[in-house]
């Protein structure tokens, strides 16, 4: 059995990713687990879409959904577009998809149609892009698109007290549920940190590649990281969504 590998948000930075998966050199037993929002940001999402596609004929792969994927799909399967999206990174997938024609769309949609909202490993490790607020997990959400939205897990676990036992009645009930926890979603640059943030048994793998930040990779059994340049750097003449 190869390596289990965690891929932070991508959005758009198609050199980025490019860049860090060959830093990576997945070998055909490792795992690949993206946790969503490939899409949004920098001027290259369309061909992000199309390098997974690529990349999963040769490796294994497992694709979560993220917010900004679930937003993007429903522009590409039902034309549906907001400012609210468009103004944050939005805009700038629509215009990747430009030079694409129907049949290689069509591919895309079947990629975001293919996408999972969350997964349990073996080792009841949970992959979510967001977070969950029942206290049953995931799986119990009355609106499942709460799993790639909520940051509720994520500030309820950065709010603990440092020295907080497992065995303590105030510790949540939500971070017990799961050996580990990853996620993407909010960006650790945040934080002013630029690698990935650990609180508990919660990672976060979201590095701010849509703003200052780099493209992550972790090796779950290891914690060994490896990062691109700051997708910026690569885009030069962009914002992305800064």
């Amino acid at each position: 059995m190869g390596r289990s590998l965690v891929v932070g948000d991508v959005h758009g930075g198609y050199k980025a990713l490019k860049e860090v998966i060959e830093k990576v050199n997945p070998a055909k037993d490792d795992y690949l687990i993206f946790l969503g929002d490939y899409v949004d940001g920098w001027s290259e999402s369309a061909e992000v879409i199309s390098y997974l596609l690529e990349l999963k004929k040769e490796n294994t792969c497992l694709f979560l959904r993220g917010n900004h994927d679930d937003l993007a799909s429903q522009w590409m399967i039902f034309g549906k577009s907001n400012d609210q999206w468009l103004n944050n990174g939005g805009l700038s997938t629509i215009e990747s998809y430009h030079p694409y024609n129907q049949e290689e769309k069509e591919l895309h949609v079947d990629f975001f149609n293919s996408l999972i909202n969350y997964h349990i490993d073996e080792n009841n490790r949970l992959f979510v892009h967001a977070g969950f607020s029942n206290l049953k997990g995931p799986s119990y959400e009355f609106y499942p698109n709460v799993v790639y939205w909520d940051r509720s897990l994520w500030e309820m676990a950065l709010s603990l007290d440092y020295n907080l036992d497992k065995e303590s009645p105030f510790y949540p009930e939500r971070l017990k549920l799961f050996n580990e926890i990853y996620i993407g979603h909010t960006p650790t640059t945040r934080y002013g940190y630029y690698q990935p943030m650990n609180v508990k048994n919660l990672w976060n793998i979201d590095t701010g590649a849509a703003f200052k930040g780099s493209i992550s990779i972790m090796d779950i059994d290891t914690k060994e990281v490896w990062q691109s340049t700051p997708v910026y750097e690569l885009y030069p003449d962009e914002n992305g969504r800064n």
